[in-house]
């Protein structure tokens, strides 16, 4: 199996797991969202992403969506997941966002490696934009 780790600092992994569980529930077995708490120690962080990580079977490998590259939570989850022998089977990737959520549990399973970050990070770019209202001739006599 390949499961979605979610990590982030704060609620931002629980809420895109939230989120994710609307469009795809029934594959909400696979996700685990970790985060590190607003004055949480990264010893007690550690000790909880190892308990949390034990679902993850040796021949299981992951996919990780961080919230900030080089921060504490997912140098923290790589560093358990080295630990464990299983950081060299995980693709890692920093910017978590529901986009990447979604398009890494939906293609998981059938894209691997540098085709799996590269159709996550091409969906992720381009969901970025700048959304831009127009008003109508006809809007503005509801004014």
């Amino acid at each position: 199996m390949k499961y979605l780790i979610l990590v982030s600092h704060g609620g931002l992994a629980e809420g895109v797991k939230s989120s994710l569980n609307m469009f795809a529930s029934d594959k909400m077995g696979e996700v685990l969202a970790l985060a590190l708490q607003d004055g949480e120690s990264v010893d007690n962080f550690a000790r909880r992403v190892r308990q949390e990580l034990e679902i993850v079977g040796v021949a299981d490998s992951t996919l990780v969506l961080g919230d900030l590259v080089g921060g504490s939570p997912l140098t923290t989850v790589c560093k358990v997941l080295e630990e464990r022998g299983q950081l060299q089977t995980a693709l890692v990737l920093g910017g978590l966002n529901l986009t990447m959520g979604l398009t890494g549990l939906v293609l998981k399973d059938s894209l691997e490696g540098k085709n799996l970050a590269q159709a996550i990070l091409k969906e992720a770019a381009a969901a970025l934009k700048e959304f831009e209202v127009t008003v109508s001739d006809e809007d503005e006599d509801l004014i």
